[in-house]
C-alpha cells in the first residue's frame, strides 16, 4: 500500500522538483547579469540605465563605479553630464518660443544673433534656424564652439573658416557651434539666462533634478567621467565667468547648450516619456504642442543608410534591429550616453556610462547597442 501511494505521488513530486530547480530567473536578475557582462566586454567603469514600456518607467539600474579613486559605487540619482542629448533639451525650450510667435524655423539667424551669420561663399543664401537645428547650415567646428566671437565677423577676421564650401541647406555636417548659437538665440528672445530659462520652461514642469549650470546642483551627486583618466572639466564651475562680464545672448556657450545638461538616467527617462507622448505630461499639461513635437521627430535630412536627422532628434533603424527608433547619443569626456524611444509602441531605453573602451560599429559605440539590445530583449520584446 505504501509503495503504491508513493508511486502515485511521483508525478507531482517530479513537477515540484522541476519547478523549483528550473524556474525562470527574474527579469531584474537577467538584466543585472547582462549589464555586468556588457560592462566587462566593453571595459566600462560604471553604467546607469532605465527602461520605459507602455509609457512608464519599468526598470532602472546602476552598476559599477561612480568614482574609481575612492571606490564609490554608482547609485540611482547620480548625475552625469550627458553630452549631445542636451541638444534636444535646448531645442525643446527654444520651440516654446516658436509657439509664442517669437521666432520661426525659416527665420534668418542673422536677425536673431545680433551679428551677420552668412557663409561668405554664398552671401545671398539665408542661414535659417531650421538649418542650425538639423546640422545643415554649412557651419563646422574646426575653430571651436565655446565662444561666439569665432563666428562673429566683427570680432574675427577669419570667421570664414567656420563655414564649409557647400551651400547652406544642401548637406549635413554635425555641428556643435550651431547649437551653442541656438542657445544664445533662446536667451536673447527669452530675456532670461539660458540655464534659468530651460529650468523654468522645461525642467521644473517635468519635476527633473537637472541643469545646464554645474553650480546649481549638488556636486556630491556628479559621476566622475573617465577618458583614460578622470576628467574634472566636465563639471567645472562657471561662477567666476558669470560674475565677471557675462553678456546675455552672447556668452551663452558658457553653459554648453550643445552638450552641458547634467541629469540622472531616471530623470532622463522621464524627459524621454514626454517626447514619447508628443510633448504631453502625465497630468495632461504640455511642454510643447503635439504638432511641434512631431516636427522635432520628423526627418529633415538623410544622414546614412537607415539614418536621418530631424530637429535635435535622430531617426535610426540601426540601434535595435527591426525597430525605427528616435532619440540621440552623447559622447564627451569619456561619457557615452543614449536615449532612444519608439513613440507609437511606447517603449524606450536610456543608458549612460562614465568611461569604457570605445569601439565604433554601425554608427554607435558598441556599449550603446549592447546595452540597449540586451534590455530590449529582456523587457520589451515579446
Amino acid at each position: 500500500m505504501k509503495i503504491k501511494r508513493f508511486t502515485a505521488l511521483l508525478p507531482a513530486l517530479l513537477l515540484l522538483v522541476l519547478t523549483t530547480t528550473y524556474c525562470a530567473p527574474s527579469k531584474e536578475r537577467l538584466a543585472k547579469e547582462e549589464m555586468e557582462r556588457v560592462m566587462e566586454k566593453n571595459s566600462a567603469v560604471g553604467l546607469a540605465v532605465a527602461v520605459v514600456k507602455g509609457g512608464e518607467i519599468i526598470y532602472t539600474g546602476s552598476f559599477g563605479y561612480k568614482n574609481l579613486e575612492d571606490s564609490t559605487l554608482l547609485s540611482d540619482g547620480d548625475l552625469f553630464r550627458i553630452a549631445s542629448i542636451s541638444k534636444s533639451f535646448t531645442t525643446t525650450a527654444l520651440l516654446t518660443l516658436l509657439e509664442r510667435g517669437l521666432l520661426s524655423l525659416d527665420q534668418d539667424v542673422s536677425e536673431l544673433t545680433g551679428f551677420v551669420v552668412r557663409n561668405p561663399a554664398f552671401p545671398d543664401v539665408v542661414i535659417t534656424v531650421k538649418m542650425l537645428l538639423s546640422h545643415t547650415s554649412s557651419l563646422n567646428d574646426t575653430q571651436g564652439y565655446f565662444n561666439l566671437d569665432i563666428l562673429n565677423p566683427e570680432k574675427n577676421k577669419e570667421y570664414a573658416k567656420c563655414y564649409n564650401e557647400y551651400e547652406p541647406g544642401t548637406k549635413y555636417q554635425y555641428c556643435n557651434l550651431g547649437f551653442n548659437t541656438l542657445g544664445a538665440i533662446a536667451e536673447r528672445l527669452a530675456g532670461e539666462r539660458f540655464d534659468q530659462f530651460t529650468r523654468h520652461k522645461l525642467l521644473a514642469p517635468l519635476g527633473l533634478y537637472a541643469s545646464f549650470n554645474p553650480d546649481s546642483l549638488d556636486r556630491t551627486k556628479y559621476v566622475t567621467l573617465y577618458d583614460s583618466i578622470a576628467q574634472p572639466a566636465a563639471y567645472v564651475s562657471r561662477a567666476k565667468q558669470l560674475d565677471s562680464g557675462y553678456v546675455m545672448g552672447y556668452s551663452t556657450p558658457l553653459f554648453s547648450p550643445t552638450g552641458g545638461m547634467k541629469i540622472s538616467a531616471t530623470d532622463l527617462a522621464k524627459y524621454m516619456v514626454m517626447h514619447m507622448n508628443y510633448g504631453a505630461l502625465p497630468n495632461g499639461e504640455r511642454i510643447i504642442s503635439e504638432e511641434t513635437s512631431r516636427l522635432m521627430q520628423s526627418a529633415v535630412v538623410e544622414t546614412g543608410e537607415g539614418e536621418s536627422y530631424g530637429l535635435a532628434l535622430r531617426q535610426t533603424d540601426n540601434f535595435i534591429p527591426g525597430e525605427r527608433m528616435i532619440g540621440h547619443t552623447g559622447s564627451a569626456y569619456g561619457l557615452y550616453s543614449a536615449m532612444f524611444f519608439e513613440p507609437e509602441k511606447k517603449f524606450g531605453i536610456v543608458l549612460m556610462t562614465n568611461g569604457c573602451k570605445p569601439v565604433y560599429e554601425g554608427g554607435f559605440v558598441t556599449i550603446q547597442t549592447d546595452v540597449a539590445r540586451a534590455l530590449y530583449n529582456i523587457f520589451i520584446k515579446e
